[in-house]
């Protein structure tokens, strides 16, 4: 213990860093941003001009925050670091994350921690989350969560008891549900279906080649081309959704396979964005794709028959969720970016 002028002085403990393990308040061990630190020089590209995201601040971004803390809820755009955080919550959204903050897989390219949480779970969320979207007034909330493999059921239930909670205190709102894979089992994805949600989405995040090593082992592309299949069979009129991420080194013939492969298990909605390095733990980035490159590939979409599909170098796949349906690229202008500018160079 430090002392001063002979008066012992009590420390508070040093925050985790990037990649540390450290214990959480529930009693487990967990990663700080999900990837170990590695040893390898960081390397990676400078930002283009139109990679900008409005600062984090302002009297509804302090509101959200404020609902945020009261309620004891984890959300996306914190946990996941996400650019986007700034726009959305002055807007008066967000990303609910429900299941905690520590998920028991390790995507290379997410920032969340990752641990075991060994079966535990908050009972007051659910109520937690339904009040927060009345505070908040939203008519449109997506919920998403982390992987919870050491829950029986991948924390399906827990998810149908939030969405049924939201609709009970607030029928007119709607409700997408970003889920895990549920390690592929099809009864837990019935589970969050059956519980009068809207939109249904899980994530195949990148092209086949690069499933592995940018996703989780346990994660596949099949898999979750099967959860998806199964939530448009078992509920046609709910809306499923799904999302890729660009500059990870796919082509263009992969990124058209996928869509082709999405289309045919007849998922509605797609979204595009840019591949963004949390920390220097994760996947570089392997190129930046320029805006009149996402709008080429919205037009292959819809040209495929996606409803929708938003696309954007910002865009993740929770952003502007409400306005998917509109039809307009959730309002995005990707000319108004700027033209493409010259690749970054590598700096270290």
């Amino acid at each position: 213990m430090s002392k001063f002028k002979g008066i012992p002085i009590a420390q508070e403990p040093r925050p985790p860093r990037s990649g540390e393990k450290y214990v959480t308040p529930q009693g487990f061990t967990a990663i700080r941003d999900g990837i170990k630190q590695s040893d390898a020089a960081a390397v990676t590209l400078r930002k283009p001009p139109w990679l900008r995201a409005p600062m984090a601040s302002g009297a509804e971004f302090s509101k959200v925050a404020g609902i945020v803390r009261e309620h004891r809820l984890s959300t996306v755009c914190e946990e996941a670091k996400c650019p986007n955080i700034g726009e959305c919550w002055n807007a008066g959204t967000a990303t609910i994350m429900l299941m905690g903050a520590v998920c028991t897989r390790a995507c290379r390219f997410c920032a969340v921690d990752t641990g075991n949480p060994r079966g535990w779970l908050d009972a007051d969320e659910p109520e937690n989350v339904a009040r927060s979207v009345e505070l908040m007034r939203l008519k449109y909330v997506v919920l998403t969560s982390v992987n919870r493999d050491d829950l029986p059921d991948g924390g399906a239930a827990h998810y149908a008891a939030a969405i049924r909670a939201i609709k009970r205190r607030n029928p007119h709102t709607a409700v997408e549900a970003l889920t895990p894979d549920f390690e592929g089992e099809l009864r837990d994805v019935r589970t969050v279906l059956d519980s009068d949600l809207d939109v249904f989405a899980q994530n195949v995040e990148t092209v086949r080649r690069l499933t592995h090593p940018v996703r989780d082992p346990r994660a596949s592309y099949d898999q979750t081309l099967d959860v998806l299949a199964h939530a448009k069979t078992h509920r046609p009129a709910v809306l499923t959704k799904t999302s890729l991420m660009l500059g990870l080194g796919e082509t263009e013939e992969e990124i058209r396979q996928t869509m082709i492969d999405l289309r045919a298990i007849s998922v509605d909605i797609l979204t595009l964005g840019q591949y963004l390095r949390p920390t220097p733990n994760h996947l570089r980035i392997e190129r930046f794709v320029a805006p009149a490159e996402f709008d080429r590939y919205r037009d292959w979409a819809l040209a495929l028959g996606f409803v929708e599909c938003v696309s954007g170098p910002l865009v993740r796949s929770s952003y502007r969720a409400e306005q998917a349906l509109a039809r307009n690229n959730a309002g995005l202008d990707n000319s108004s970016l700027g033209a493409p500018a010259a690749k970054g160079r590598q700096i270290r």
